[in-house]
């Protein structure tokens, strides 16, 4: 059994299941701060996976997160704020924590998409950032009436990433979009719409999942999910919410500048309140993270799974290279005045080489050039 990890904010447990199998779970163990992801729980989860993988004991994974409130509401903010502000004290890379971060979040992400036994994420309550880039990577991605799930990035000058780019490229376009330009809060209904969440169940039916994956008779095969896929649909319904996509248009056009793409999501205004919620966050989010979302967007079909997590690396990078970030999360945590002033005013003052030297390589070779490697 990997060696438990509660000190570092994961628990590592392996649950016996008929005929000498084994389920095992994840448990993001920091409610405190809302299972916030950090270096070091990546550090924990991603060996205890390569040694599940190969034990022919264990016949599936799965991740939830301590306490009611949220599965993960993304990465440790504070903790990247600090190096990134030493970094830019130094004129230099003093503290490589961001771009470690990263690239471990990333090599994990891209081992849970390509895991080769079922994989499932609990995604109750609030699932954003680097949760939803775990509960977008399994095979089954479950929601709750409680689960809020977001892109909220724009918020701090960041982008989608942890494999947002490959998801919001299976999503149709203006939804994509949408989401990606305004991180506005999805429900459970909207997850399953969307394709982000494969099943839903109810929030109290957490020990009940556990106890029917402890009791299926597993094969030690693809049959597998098969037989995980039959227990999930034989749980109780979840009672969602309404869904709020489908007041959303169905196409959208990303030709044209980046204010005149922002421009025809704005034009939605009066669909309903939860648009109009989305666009006036869009209207007060960073231009820098709009433009390199439908940079995004435009370039995501050309590329594989390993690649969109390449392309995140360099995006990742640059962003904690910049100003933007810091100063984003300056305005939203730490003097907490909401008043956040960004590189470029608007998204008609962004200048578009800006944007695209993101997309531009720091380093000779990407730290992600092994991914497929790394995840065998």
């Amino acid at each position: 059994m990997p060696a438990a990890a509660g000190s570092v904010g994961v628990l590592l447990n392996e649950h016996p299941a008929p005929g000498g199998r084994l389920v095992a779970e994840v448990v993001l163990n920091a409610p405190a701060s809302l299972n916030a992801l950090n270096l070091d729980m990546t550090r924990a989860i991603a060996p205890a996976l390569r040694v599940w993988r190969t034990d022919e004991r264990v016949a599936c994974v799965l991740f939830t997160g301590a306490g009611e409130r949220a599965f993960c509401a993304g990465g440790d903010i504070r903790a990247l704020y600090r190096a990134v502000l030493k970094n830019r004290a130094a004129g230099r890379i003093a503290d490589s924590y961001p771009f470690d971060f990263f690239e471990q979040e990333y090599r994990l992400d891209y081992l849970i998409h390509t895991y080769p036994k079922p994989v499932l994420a609990l995604g109750q309550g609030l699932v954003m950032g680097g949760g939803l880039g775990i509960l977008s990577a399994a095979r089954f991605r479950l929601v709750t009436e409680t689960s809020r799930l977001a892109y909220p990035e724009l918020g701090i000058g960041l982008f989608p990433d942890a494999g947002g780019t490959w998801m919001l490229r299976n999503m149709p376009l203006a939804l994509a979009a949408f989401l990606g330009c305004t991180g506005s809060l999805m429900n459970g209904a909207d997850a399953l719409a969307a394709g982000i969440a494969t099943q839903a169940v109810p929030a109290a039916a957490r020990g009940e999942l556990l106890d029917g994956l402890r009791g299926i008779d597993y094969a030690g095969d693809a049959s597998d999910a098969a037989r995980i896929g039959a227990l999930l649909d034989g749980m109780a319904a979840a009672s969602l919410p309404e869904p709020q996509l489908d007041a959303l248009p169905q196409s959208l056009g990303l030709d044209g500048s980046y204010a005149q793409v922002a421009g025809r999501i704005a034009a939605w205004a009066g669909a309903s309140p939860w648009v109009d919620k989305g666009i006036a966050a869009m209207r007060r989010g960073c231009p820098t993270t709009i433009g390199i979302l439908i940079e995004q967007l435009r370039r995501a079909p050309k590329l594989d799974l390993a690649d969109c997590f390449r392309l995140e690396m360099i995006l990742a990078s640059r962003c904690a290279m910049g100003e933007d970030f810091p100063e984003g999360v300056r305005a939203l945590l730490i003097d907490k005045d909401n008043r956040p002033r960004w590189r470029f005013a608007s998204l008609e003052h962004l200048d578009p080489e800006h944007v695209l030297e993101h997309f531009r390589p720091p380093w000779p070779q990407n730290p992600l050039h092994d991914l497929e490697e790394d995840a065998r």
